[in-house]
């Protein structure tokens, strides 16, 4: 939503889109790995510290934090998925919004997205 309805935002930018998401599933992978039968405070530990993370890299959107809480609370299909989960589908997924965003944010004249790569 934010790369195509919250351009102007700094949290919408490709860094943040790209880097947010996969820092954010590396940490929820993390997580449900080290506390698999404690779904609960696996779950909110992986936010918050997915948070930290984001903000300590500049790499803050908000979405990321959901990225991080379906790693651990997403059900056996993403749990069987393990250290691929941050590749595919999370990786994958930003890199195929940020080429969709790229062509879908330029078009009109007076919109240029991004305002900064890095």
């Amino acid at each position: 939503m934010l790369a195509f309805g919250a351009v102007n935002s700094p949290l919408a930018q490709p860094r943040n889109l790209v880097g947010g998401h996969f820092l954010s599933s590396l940490v929820g992978v993390g997580f449900g790995m080290f506390l698999p039968d404690v779904t609960w405070l696996a779950a909110c530990l992986a936010v918050a510290t997915a948070i930290a993370v984001m903000h300590l890299s500049k790499t803050l959107h908000p979405p990321g934090g959901a990225t991080a809480l379906i790693a651990v609370t997403g059900g056996e299909g993403i749990r069987q998925l393990g250290w691929w989960f941050p590749f595919v589908p999370c990786l994958t997924g930003a890199l195929i919004m940020l080429a969709v965003a790229l062509v879908f944010n330029n078009i009109p004249r007076n919109r240029r997205w991004p305002l900064f790569w890095w």
